[in-house]
C-alpha cells in the first residue's frame, strides 16, 4: 500500500490511505485506455479523450483534496472529482444521438459542458496556477460578449449553447488536438520514461557519461552534460532531469572545483537539453507533429542537429570553465568504467534501441511506444535490480498520472482558447496583426515573434505556451514564406528557453536548491552556458539545413558553419582558452563568429555574404593561433574556486 500513497497534509491516515487507492485505479484505468486506444484503434477520438479527461482531472482534483488542511475544501473536491467522472462516461453514452442531431446542443449538453468547464479551471487552478485560468476566461468573455467590440475585431457573439457545441461536442475545444496528443503520445511516452527510470536506465546514462568524460579536466562537468541530455531523452522535462540526475551530479561537480553556481547552471542547461533532443523530447514535440500534421519521426529527425550543437557548445563551454578554474579530474571514471557499465548494464538501452529503429521504420509512435513498454517489461526479469513486481507498475502508473496532470490541465484549458480562436476568426487576425507591424522585415517578425514566446513561456507550461503559438504566431511566419518546420521549432525553442531564464527558470532554481547557491545567479549563469538555445533559432531562418530541410549540400555546408560560430561564441563567453582572454579578444572572437553566422541564405554568395564569412573564419583562425601559441601557466592560489 505505502508504495503508492498519496501525500496529504490534513487529511487521517484512513482517508490518505483510501484516497490513494481510488487514485491508483484511477491511474490504472487512464493507462489501460491509452493502451488499448493505442494498440486497437477502435475507440472513437471524441470519445477516448472524454473519457481520459474525465479519469484524469478526477484523479487530480482528488490528489489535490489530499494536501488541502480545511475538511470543507477537502470535501468540495471530492465531490467535484465525483462529478468530473460523469461528462466522459455522458458523451460516450450519448454519442449516437449527439450524431444524430448534429451535435447541436441540449440544455443537458449545456450542463455538461459548465460542468466540464468549471472541473477544468479548478484543475489548472490546482495544478498550474492562475494564468491559464485568465487567458480561458478572456477567450470565453470574447466569444460571448464579441459583438460589443467594434471593427473587425468584433463579431455577432457566440451563446451557451453554442460554445457547448463547439468546446464540448466535438474535437474543437476540450478534446482538440492538444488533448489527441496528451492520450496518444504523451501518457505513453511518460510511461515508457518512467518504467526505464525505475529499472535503472537513468543510472546507465549516468555511468555511461563519466566513462567517456571522467577523466578529462572538468570531467564532472562534461559527464554532468551527457548524462542530464542522454537522460532526457527519455524524460522531457527539464525540471525532472534537474532533480534525477542532479543529486548525483551537482555533488560530483562540487567536489572536483566547481562552484555551486557554476555546478547548478551546468546540470539546469544540460537538463533542458531533454526537450529538445530526440528520440522523446517534451510535449510540445508531438503537439507540433500533429499540429503541421508530419509524422513525429520527421520534428524527431529536424530537431537532431540542433539538439547535438546545444549540447556540443556546453561541453566547450564547461570545458573552457574547468581549463580556467584549473579544475581536478575525476579518475573514477574513464573507459574501463564504460566498458564495465555496457557489459553489465548495456541491455538496459534495448527499449530505446528499438525505439528509434521502429520511428526509422515507419512505425507509428503509439505502436513504438507499447512494443518498446513490452520489450522493457520482458528483459527487466534479468537482474534482481531491474525486475519489476505488480505492485511496482501500480506506482509506475501512479507516479505517471502525476507527472502528466499538469499537461493534460494544460491541454484542456489550451483548447478553450484555440476554440474559441477558431470559432471567432481571431487567430488569423493575430497573425495578419504581426505581419502588418513588421511588415516585410522578416527579422522584425522573427524578433515580435521570439518575444511573445519569451512572455509566453515564462507564465505557461511549454505544451500550452507552444499551442498558443502555433495558433497565433506560426502562421504569419509561414505567410512570409518560412517552411513550417521551421516556422513551429523557432516559437518551440523560445518557448522552452524560460526553463533558464528568470524570472521563473524553474530548472535553474531547482539546480540552486540543490547545489545550495544563488537562485538568480545559477539561472544567469545557465544563459551565459547555454545561450545556443537564444540564438539557433535565428539561424533555422538562414540555415534550415540545420534542420534536415534543404538540399543535401546546404546541409553540408550549414552544419560546419554553424558547430564554428557556436564554438567561437562558447569561447568569447567563457573568457579563455589555453589562457585568460582580454576582453579585446573576446569582443574579436564574439565578431568573427557573428561575421560566419552572417544572416544570409547558406547558400547566398553575394559578394557582402562570401566577405563576411570569409573575414570570419580569418580572425577565428588568426585568434586561436594567437592565443595558443603561448604556453601559460596557471596560479593555482588565484584560479582555485571558492569551495562555499
Amino acid at each position: 500500500m505505502d508504495e503508492f500513497r498519496q501525500p496529504g497534509e490534513g487529511a487521517g491516515e484512513r482517508e490518505i490511505r483510501t484516497v490513494s487507492v481510488l487514485f491508483a485505479i484511477l491511474a490504472i484505468t487512464a493507462t489501460a485506455l491509452v493502451i488499448h486506444g493505442a494498440f486497437f484503434g477502435n475507440i472513437t477520438a471524441l470519445l477516448l479523450r472524454s473519457l481520459f479527461l474525465s479519469v484524469v482531472a478526477a484523479a487530480g482534483l482528488m490528489a489535490a483534496a489530499l494536501r488541502m488542511r480545511q475538511p470543507l475544501i477537502r470535501t468540495a473536491l471530492y465531490v467535484l472529482a465525483l462529478i468530473a467522472l460523469v461528462p466522459g462516461p455522458y458523451l460516450y453514452q450519448s454519442y449516437l444521438d449527439i450524431i444524430m442531431r448534429g451535435a447541436i446542443a441540449t440544455r443537458m449538453d449545456e450542463v455538461m459542458f459548465v460542468t466540464m468547464l468549471v472541473v477544468v479551471l479548478f484543475l489548472v487552478r490546482l495544478t498550474i496556477g492562475w494564468s491559464l485560468i485568465i487567458l480561458s476566461a478572456v477567450a470565453l468573455a470574447y466569444a460571448y460578449w464579441g459583438y460589443l467590440i467594434p471593427g473587425k475585431y468584433g463579431h455577432g457573439g457566440y451563446d451557451v449553447s453554442r460554445l457547448s457545441s463547439t468546446l464540448f461536442l466535438s474535437t474543437e475545444g476540450f478534446y482538440g488536438v492538444p488533448m489527441g496528443v496528451a492520450v496518444e503520445y504523451i501518457l505513453l511516452f511518460a510511461l515508457l520514461g518512467n518504467v526505464l527510470m525505475r529499472m535503472g536506465t537513468g543510472q546507465v546514462f549516468v555511468d555511461i557519461a563519466r566513462g567517456m568524460t571522467g577523466r578529462v579536466q572538468g570531467g564532472a562537468g562534461l559527464s554532468a552534460t551527457l548524462a542530464s541530455a542522454m537522460l532526457g531523452t527519455i524524460n522531457g522535462s527539464a525540471v525532472a532531469n534537474v532533480v534525477t540526475s542532479g543529486t548525483f551530479t551537482i555533488p560530483l561537480m562540487r567536489r572536483t572545483g566547481f562552484t555551486p553556481v557554476t555546478a547548478g547552471a551546468i546540470e539546469a542547461a544540460a537538463s533542458s537539453a531533454g526537450q529538445i533532443l530526440p528520440p522523446i523530447m517534451g510535449a510540445a514535440a508531438f503537439l507540433m507533429a500533429e499540429i503541421i500534421g508530419v509524422p513525429y519521426g520527421q520534428i524527431a529527425l529536424a530537431a537532431l542537429v540542433p539538439g547535438l550543437l546545444y549540447v556540443l557548445a556546453l561541453m566547450v563551454a564547461v570545458r573552457l570553465e574547468a581549463g580556467r578554474l584549473n579544475l581536478e579530474r575525476d579518475m573514477s571514471g574513464g573507459l574501463r568504467f564504460l566498458g564495465e557499465t555496457l557489459k553489465t548494464r548495456g541491455y538496459l538501452l534495448l527499449p530505446l534501441i528499438g525505439l528509434i529503429a521502429l520511428l526509422m521504420t515507419g512505425t507509428t509512435p503509439t505502436r513504438a511506444a507499447v512494443y518498446c513498454l513490452l520489450i522493457a517489461l520482458a528483459i527487466s526479469p534479468f537482474s534482481a535490480n531491474t525486475r519489476l513486481g505488480l505492485m511496482s507498475l501500480i506506482d509506475i502508473c501512479r507516479a505517471t498520472l502525476v507527472s502528466i496532470l499538469p499537461i493534460v490541465a494544460a491541454v484542456a484549458a489550451a483548447g478553450i482558447v484555440i476554440g474559441v480562436l477558431n470559432l471567432t476568426g481571431m487567430g488569423l487576425m493575430v497573425s495578419s496583426l504581426i505581419i502588418e507591424v513588421g511588415g516585410s522585415n522578416i527579422w522584425l517578425v522573427l524578433i515580435l515573434t521570439a518575444f511573445a514566446a519569451f512572455v509566453l513561456g515564462l507564465g505557461l507550461p511549454t505544451s500550452a505556451a507552444y499551442l498558443l503559438l502555433a495558433v497565433l504566431v506560426a502562421p504569419a511566419l509561414v505567410r512570409l514564406g518560412i517552411d513550417p518546420i521551421v516556422s513551429h521549432m523557432f516559437i518551440f525553442y523560445y518557448g522552452l528557453v524560460s526553463a533558464i531564464t528568470p524570472p521563473v527558470a524553474l530548472a535553474a532554481y531547482a539546480a540552486a536548491s540543490i547545489s545550495g547557491a544563488d537562485a538568480n545567479a545559477t539561472a544567469v549563469e545557465s544563459i551565459r552556458l547555454g545561450f545556443v538555445k537564444l540564438l539557433v533559432p535565428f539561424l533555422f531562418v538562414t540555415m534550415p539545413g540545420l534542420l534536415l530541410r534543404d538540399e543535401v549540400f546546404n546541409i553540408w555546408l550549414a552544419i560546419p558553419l554553424a558547430t564554428i560560430g557556436l564554438t567561437g561564441l562558447s569561447v568569447a563567453f567563457a573568457g579563455w582558452l589555453v589562457r585568460p582572454m582580454s576582453w579585446l579578444d573576446r569582443a574579436a572572437m564574439a565578431a568573427g563568429s557573428l561575421l560566419v553566422l552572417w544572416p544570409s541564405p547558406v547558400d547566398a554568395h553575394d559578394l557582402t555574404t562570401l566577405l563576411a564569412r570569409a573575414g570570419g573564419l580569418v580572425i577565428l583562425v588568426v585568434m586561436t593561433m594567437r592565443l595558443m601559441s603561448s604556453t601559460y601557466r596557471p596560479d593555482p592560489a588565484a584560479t582555485a574556486p571558492e569551495h562555499n
